[in-house]
């Protein structure tokens, strides 16, 4: 098979190609003939060693699309994904006519957009739902599924004129510059004079800080990404019984660790929403596998949005 590998932990540019014997399933593994894989965030941050560190040498990448011995098109999370061959477990058998790029993106993407509405913000009928980085992997989907789920009003916010029209014209009622300067400011004016309900927050550092005051009496705050940085200051608890206020965190990876916790049932929600074309998945940009380091590259630097997918053929 072919795949790329890093030798040693560090930027993307470690990664290199090379060909490799092709992985033995063991015990419930099926082997995968993989069409497509898609790029994280954690794949970059694994690679240079932040969490989780792998074992070298090492192949990134835990998502692909691809074919079972049967023929069957599959989606599932897999060790070693970037890779013309995957191991994986459970796989979710997916419609012919769904793109890889669109079926990837439900995977990490849109389970974390399903879990931050449902279960960690537990969105009620009516409710004000603010998106940060709503351009973005999870932000374009969480968009798209607080209207689903029965919010009342739905803001983005974005960074650049090209991306808050994407998220406009994936249902955004507004799209607010994003920016911690002022930020409570046009959420109020973005809503009505009324603050928001519940706030989904990627980037962290200044722009968190600004998203807690930006919160009605009994809101919800759930922080899922650092993407600006952790230089957060302290939240005083007087402020959260003052204003009534909750924040939270929400992680898939720590989520689907624990017993009992639920995938495949949002997973094959999504993947009906994303069939009857209720849910748009955005596919960013596609590279060649080869091209791996340059397309987690452009990934952590923002300058993507919605799925970013390596093409095996």
């Amino acid at each position: 098979m072919r795949a790329m590998v890093a030798e040693r932990l560090g930027a993307p540019d470690v990664l290199t190609p090379a060909h490799l014997p092709d992985p033995v399933p063991g015990p419930g593994q099926i082997l995968i003939d993989v069409e497509a894989a898609g790029l994280n965030f954690a794949d970059a941050e694994r690679l240079r060693g932040a969490y989780s560190p792998p074992r070298l040498p090492f192949i990134p990448g835990s998502e692909v699309v691809g074919r079972d011995p049967d023929g069957r098109r599959m989606l599932a999370f897999a060790d070693s994904a970037f890779a013309t061959k995957a191991l994986v477990k459970d796989p979710v058998e997916i419609p012919e006519d769904l793109p890889a790029g669109a079926a990837l993106a439900l995977l990490v993407q849109g389970l974390t957009a399903w879990h931050l509405l449902r279960t960690a913000a537990r969105i009620l009928p009516g409710e004000t739902v603010v998106v940060n980085a709503a351009a973005g992997g999870v932000g374009h989907l969480a968009i798209q599924l607080a209207k689903e789920f029965g919010a009342g009003r739905v803001i983005g916010t974005a960074s650049t004129p090209a991306k808050r029209a994407l998220v406009l014209r994936l249902g955004a009622d507004a799209v607010i510059d994003g920016e911690a300067d002022g930020y409570a400011e046009r959420v109020g004016e973005a809503n009505g004079g009324v603050l928001a309900d519940v706030i989904l927050d990627a980037v962290g550092g200044p722009v968190f800080d600004a998203a807690a005051l930006a919160l009605a009496p009994f809101g919800r705050l759930i922080a899922y990404g650092t993407s600006g940085g952790i230089d957060a200051a302290p939240i005083d608890p007087g402020i959260l019984s003052e204003r009534n206020i909750t924040v939270g965190g929400y992680w898939l990876g720590a989520h689907l660790r624990l017993p009992g916790s639920r995938a495949a049932a949002p997973l094959h929600d999504l993947i009906a929403l994303a069939a009857s074309g209720r849910v748009r998945p955005s596919v960013g940009a596609e590279y060649p596998l080869d091209e791996a380091a340059t397309a987690l590259t452009a990934l952590i630097t923002r300058h993507t949005t919605g799925k970013v997918v390596l093409r095996m053929a």
